[in-house]
C-alpha cells in the first residue's frame, strides 16, 4: 500500500548512497552471450522477477512494469512517504508479508509479487484494479468502485498499463497480468 499524495512517485525516491551507479546501466551477472532488451535493463533482478512470476503466476512483464514506474530498479529506494526497495513496499505491508528486509532484492520482489498476486485475486484478474489498490491501497478501491479519483494513482495505472501495452520483448511468461 502507498500514501496518496500530489506528487509524481519518481521524484519522491530519496538519493541512495549508490546514487552515482544506476541499476539501469548494470549488466548481467554471468552473461552467456548479448544481452536481451529485457537484461540491458533488470540487470541483476531478472532472475528474481522470473522466480517470482512464476511462483505467483504474475506476468513477469507486469512485475517488471511495477518495479520500473516504483524504484526505476533501484533496491535501496526510499520514498518520503516511507516506501522502500524495488516495489516500494510500506513497512507495515512488508512486515505482513513476511519481508525482514526490504532493501533485499530478493525478498522485496517476492513480497511485492505475492502481494500483487493477492490483488489480482481480489480483482477478478483485473490489472488496472490491482494497480490501484497496489499504489492507493485496496481500501480507496472499494471506496470509490473502482480507480480513485487521485490523480497520482490515475496517473500511475495509465503509466503501467501503457509499459504493457508498449512491452515488444514478450510478456516473460505465462502468469496474470499480462498484456492483451
Amino acid at each position: 500500500m502507498h500514501a496518496r499524495g500530489g506528487s509524481d512517485r519518481s521524484t519522491d525516491i530519496v538519493a541512495s548512497e549508490q546514487a552515482g551507479r544506476t541499476p539501469l546501466t548494470a549488466q548481467p551477472e554471468a552473461a552467456t552471450g548479448p544481452a536481451t532488451p529485457i537484461e540491458e535493463v533488470t540487470g541483476p533482478f531478472e532472475k528474481i522477477i522470473r522466480e517470482a512470476a512464476l511462483k505467483y503466476g504474475v506476468d513477469a512483464a507486469l512485475v517488471r512494469a511495477v518495479i520500473r514506474t516504483e524504484s526505476n530498479f533501484n533496491p535501496l529506494a526510499r520514498s518520503r512517504a516511507g516506501a522502500k526497495g524495488l516495489m516500494q513496499l510500506m513497512p507495515r505491508l512488508a512486515k505482513e508479508l513476511g519481508i525482514s528486509n526490504p532493501f533485499d532484492p530478493r525478498e522485496n520482489v517476492l513480497g511485492g509479487t505475492k502481494y500483487l498476486s493477492k490483488l489480482l485475486d481480489r480483482h477478478d484478474g483485473d490489472v488496472s484494479l490491482a494497480l490501484a489498490s497496489f499504489n492507493a491501497g485496496p481500501r480507496n478501491v472499494a471506496r470509490y468502485r473502482g480507480i480513485p479519483p487521485f490523480k497520482e494513482t490515475r496517473g500511475y495505472v495509465k503509466k503501467i498499463t501503457g509499459l504493457l501495452a508498449d512491452n515488444t520483448a514478450g510478456s516473460g511468461g505465462p502468469g496474470r497480468g499480462a498484456a492483451d
